[in-house]
């Protein structure tokens, strides 16, 4: 029933367009399935190369889907203990630093969305200007060696311990909180950290969900941080060992040592292909469960400064 007056209300919507209307439409869809198909493309070849035979792969016949399937690819990205300790590295950054992240933006977002707040105006302007300058890559290298976290898992995480972008898109909107909700709270005898832990946090909870996976999405594609910073391979991240895999073919047992050991027959390109999926399979499926809070959180932190 729902079905038959969405497709009588499509056709009055249709009906009262004129020509040109309807040929703007199409071309918009047309162009969108257009970059959709181009952007989906490089993955979905790689998920059909990760499953497909080796002659298949050779002989240029896997496109879209996996032709031939096996699972020899996948197995032997499993069994390398490299790669599975560099996913546990990559885990650990993305949460840690990311829950990091959150509470020292909380922290810095709270105080700046109060009108209260001596030299706030000052602070906000030097925050902004680290958006538009950099100190550079040696500088940065050089603050990191002095610090002492040459080759340590800190020195990916605490550079970028704060995003002035994500700050001002949380402070706005703890200043879209109206205002008698906290002097309600200042009557109950409620202070600053109750009132931000009881009141504003639940109140934004898409303002959370978003920047959290902006910064976990950042700590999970962690790579120059990584390959200025680690010397030792024990602390590479999933990026850092993909890099060496694509470029210099290099894991902790070679492929062939692989083939006989797990009686493996893979080819180059497939193992490749599916260290790729490996590496990015997971933070795909941790977005569809934000991808609701994603826009809202977004919009909601952009309506006023």
């Amino acid at each position: 029933m729902q079905g038959k007056q969405l497709k009588k209300s499509s056709g009055r919507l249709f009906g009262m367009m004129s020509g040109w209307d309807i040929a703007f439409h199409i071309t918009n869809y047309t162009l969108i399935a257009l970059f959709t198909f181009v952007c989906l493309f490089p993955f979905l070849n790689a998920v059909a190369n990760a499953f497909s035979s080796n002659e298949a792969i050779q002989m240029g016949k896997v496109v879209l889907w996996p032709v031939g399937f096996q699972w020899d690819a996948a197995i032997a990205v499993i069994n390398d203990a490299a790669i599975i300790r560099s996913l546990w590295v990559t885990v650990y950054i993305t949460v840690v630093g990311t829950a990091l992240n959150m509470l020292f933006t909380i922290m810095t977002a709270y105080p700046l969305s109060r009108t209260d707040l001596w030299g706030r105006k000052y602070f906000m302007n030097f925050m902004i200007i680290t958006m538009l300058f950099s100190g550079g890559m040696v500088p940065g290298y050089l603050l990191v060696r002095e610090l002492g976290l040459i080759n340590s898992l800190w020195a990916l995480m605490l550079p970028g311990l704060i995003s002035a972008f994500n700050v001002i898109i949380m402070k706005t909107f703890f200043q879209n909180i109206p205002s008698e909700l906290r002097d309600a709270a200042i009557i109950d005898g409620c202070g600053n950290t109750r009132y931000v832990l009881k009141i504003a946090l639940p109140l934004s909870t898409a303002s959370l969900a978003t920047l959290s996976l902006f910064y976990a999405v950042g700590h999970w594609n962690t790579y120059m941080s990584a390959i200025l910073y680690l010397n030792d391979p024990a602390l590479y991240t999933l990026q850092v060992k993909l890099r060496n895999i694509l470029l210099l073919s290099q894991m902790d047992t070679s492929l062939e040592t692989m083939q006989f050991t797990h009686k493996l027959n893979v080819v180059e390109e497939s193992l490749k292909s599916a260290v790729i999926v490996f590496a990015t399979l997971p933070i795909l499926l941790v977005y569809p469960f934000l991808q609701r809070y994603f826009v809202k959180g977004a919009l909601l932190g952009s309506v006023k400064g």
